[in-house]
């Protein structure tokens, strides 16, 4: 590690010498109790007594009509007008949906959380999108309204859909019929009474989150008082304590999660203004911190960096989060817990995977990605990893998502062809990286980032090391991979070893006449070159998906070797031409 006593965040805080992530929690998810208990709790679900639990006043109207801050998607919208349901590669019509039959993919998540009206009105005035809009709830409660089950009466489903019902009630609530609106307003009432005692149970980190924040929003807009608001605000701090690290990221490490996250406290903010409250300072405080995050892991292009599984999404859908969560901050460059360290300059950035991978109980796609860093110029991306499908998991194959969790789907250094962190098969990660050492210096103008993970050390004997250098002027990327010995036994084989620079579909590569660089030309005249030295360069075919999980052919760059026990060293540079 770099010699630096201390180094001043220009996030807040301090990051010491030699600051240490570790990785809580291995490679384990719930426990059997847990499971058990997460049982128990749904098989109540059908018993008199929770029947009994949901009976009470219904309400006659709502207590106020929030306004959804977060912009829709005027295409998605149109595509509902015309008959279609359309969720990244999955579609449904409209005339053919059948909520008794709808699962809890991506489509049917979208679908059972009345998401979709917030596109509907992103395409359609009130007058033009109620009738539909009011024909597709009425389905919803035939199905569902009468029978608590799942996945319908899950209760982050319940805590999305009581904030979607809440601020497009003016499409929902037009029709003259007494009954049917009879009937919304019951099943809303009855779905918060549900969330009651259904939310504490809801699956740790995100879900858990937007299940109290159904709760709150119904204190506030449907019925309740002050006994139910007290108990949702304590629950909600409960599960932001339980869920984010105190940098504002959540323990999953996702970004798809995180834009999740700020959509959502943004919504619940107005569900706040629109009951004449205040948001508590906490919460207030963790959306800021969210967006912070969010915005630390964008690329030039404004969209989201792809880690854990997710792609680059929507830039549309980014700024729209921001835009409605009202928040003004900086992207997050020095991160604790949430651990993407981002170096900017001059246009230039990169952004640096410098933790340990987050723990199955928070997340079970994590992905072996430590050491790992994407690279954009401009709005144009260079260095990328193969990324993942997101929350559209069917949109390719289950073998195609296991190798993209994979350390080799990431610009990363892999040694003897292994991960640095065990993928397994169920979704698990299991043993691996434990630690990161990480050090930081923005002090000579250039930004240094250092980082170090132990994945290597129980097979190999071997730390891996990675230093990332920055140039004030944006135009040059220093990189240097160390493997170094820890302890004192040695292994007398050579290990292969291979560093992986996955290239954007749109940037060309071509070997230079000696082999040991590459001229790398993409969008405009954007041209860089590669050189490195301590291994063998190759051009190979790769992968990309792109920010609608659609597989693209491209290609990556390859230095391999064969490190000696005692370990070796590779460095290389990126540097822009003209």
């Amino acid at each position: 590690m770099s010699l630096i006593e201390k180094i001043d965040a220009p996030d807040g805080g301090e990051i010491e010498q030699g600051k240490r992530l570790i990785r809580v929690g291995g490679g384990h998810g719930a426990s059997l109790g847990e499971h058990l208990s997460s049982l128990l709790h749904r098989l109540s679900w059908r018993t008199p007594f929770h029947a009994f639990r949901l009976r009470g006043r219904y309400p006659l109207k709502l207590l106020a009509v929030p306004k959804d801050p977060v912009a829709g998607d005027k295409a998605a919208g149109e595509a509902i007008l015309q008959g279609r349901f359309v969720r990244r590669h999955e579609a449904l019509a409209v005339d053919a949906l059948d909520f008794a039959a709808l699962g809890a993919d991506e489509l049917g998540r979208y679908l059972h959380s009345f998401e979709w009206l917030r596109d509907l009105a992103a395409a359609a005035t009130r007058e033009r999108g109620a009738k539909l809009a009011e024909k597709v709830v009425q389905q919803w409660l035939e199905a569902h309204a009468g029978t608590v089950s799942e996945p319908a009466w899950r209760a982050d489903l319940w805590g999305r859909r009581i904030l979607f019902w809440t601020a497009y009630a003016p499409y929902l609530l037009s029709s003259r019929d007494p009954t049917y609106r009879a009937v919304l307003l019951n099943t809303l009432s009855r779905g918060a009474r549900h969330l009651d005692k259904a939310a504490e149970k809801a699956r740790p980190g995100l879900a858990r989150i937007t299940a109290w924040a159904g709760v709150i929003a119904a204190a506030l807009l449907v019925q309740g008082g002050p006994a139910r608001l007290s108990r949702g605000e304590a629950g909600l701090l409960r599960a932001l304590a339980g869920s984010l690290h105190d940098d504002g990221g959540l323990f999953s490490r996702s970004p798809t999660e995180q834009l999740m996250l700020v959509e959502l406290l943004a919504q619940l903010r107005a569900a706040y203004y629109a009951g004449e409250r205040d948001m508590p300072e906490a919460v207030a405080e963790a959306l800021a911190g969210a967006v912070a995050a969010l915005l630390g892991v964008t690329l030039g292009d404004e969209a989201l960096s792809s880690w854990q599984g997710g792609n680059m999404g929507s830039r549309r859908r980014v700024a729209a989060a921001v835009e409605g969560s009202g928040v003004r901050v900086r992207p997050l460059r020095q991160p604790r817990g949430w651990g993407y360290q981002r170096l900017e300059a001059k246009g230039t950035i990169a952004v640096f995977d410098a933790a340990p991978p987050p723990p199955t109980r928070a997340f079970a796609g994590g992905c072996a990605s430590t050491l790992a860093f994407e690279l954009s110029d401009g709005a144009s991306r260079l260095v990328v990893n193969c990324g993942g499908p997101g929350l559209a998991a069917g949109s390719v194959t289950p073998a195609l998502v296991h190798a993209l969790r994979s350390s080799a789907a990431h610009s990363t250094l892999t040694l003897g062809d292994r991960n640095s962190t065990a993928v397994h098969e169920d979704g698990s990660l299991g043993k691996g990286v434990g630690q990161v050492e990480v050090v930081r210096d923005e002090t000579a103008g250039a930004i240094m980032v250092e980082a170090g993970h132990d994945g290597y050390v129980r097979r190999f004997g071997l730390v891996h090391q990675r230093q990332l250098i920055l140039a004030a002027d944006g135009r040059e990327l220093r990189g240097q991979d160390l493997l170094i010995l820890q302890g004192r036994r040695r292994r007398s084989d050579a290990i292969p070893f291979a560093v992986r620079f996955h290239l954007h579909p749109d940037v060309e590569a071509a070997t230079t006449a000696d082999g040991q660089g590459a001229l790398l030309r993409g969008p405009g005249r954007m041209v860089w070159q590669f050189r490195c030295r301590g291994g063998r360069l190759a051009i190979e075919d790769s992968l990309w998906l792109d920010g609608g999980a659609e597989p693209l052919a491209t290609s990556q760059l390859v230095i391999a070797g064969d490190s000696p026990g005692d370990g070796t060293a590779v460095a290389w540079i990126f540097r822009r031409a003209g």
